[in-house]
């Protein structure tokens, strides 16, 4: 090795760096764990798996460290009023936040045909074929990827 200094300096530049983002590993993580029952309450009460409402909260809001989330309870970009001045609405609460997301679900045309099933794939795709996202592809590719890195399959 020609400067082994510098070969020292990356490995610990390695470690302090994956250090620092332990603990937004975890504040994700349990994001999941924290919403995972109000989740699987609107599942019961709506007929959307869990897996979805949780994934699509998960990416929307960047598993809870947004500034929409934080600052106007909104875990789902849902467009609306608030007092701001953004163009996100404002919620009094992560609850309100979800059941709106849920009550939005049940009002699109594919939602009586899904209601019920756990077949999460083919929600992803009916959401985002429905507009939800204006990146269709990519926003799927997030949703699965979230539903297959926190196990969220067994989720319904």
């Amino acid at each position: 090795m020609k400067n082994p200094i510098s070969y020292v300096r990356i490995v610990i530049l390695s470690l302090v760096l994956s250090f620092v983002s332990l603990p937004t590993y975890a504040q994700k993580h349990n994001y999941i764990e924290n919403n995972k029952t109000l989740a699987e309450n609107l599942s019961t009460k709506y007929g959307i798996p869990s897996s979805i409402i949780l994934a699509i909260a998960f990416v929307e809001s960047g598993g809870g460290t947004s500034k929409n989330s934080k600052k106007l309870n909104n875990h789902f970009g849902i467009v609306g009023k608030n007092n701001t001045g953004s163009k996100y609405k404002q919620f009094s609460s992560s609850e309100e936040s979800y059941e709106a997301f849920c009550k939005l679900i049940a009002k699109k045309n594919y939602y009586n045909s899904l209601k019920g099933t756990n077949d999460f794939s083919t929600w992803v795709k009916a959401i985002a074929s429905a507009g939800y996202s204006t990146q269709p592809q990519e926003w799927m590719r997030r949703i699965n990827l979230i539903i297959n890195k926190y196990q969220l399959k067994e989720t319904n």
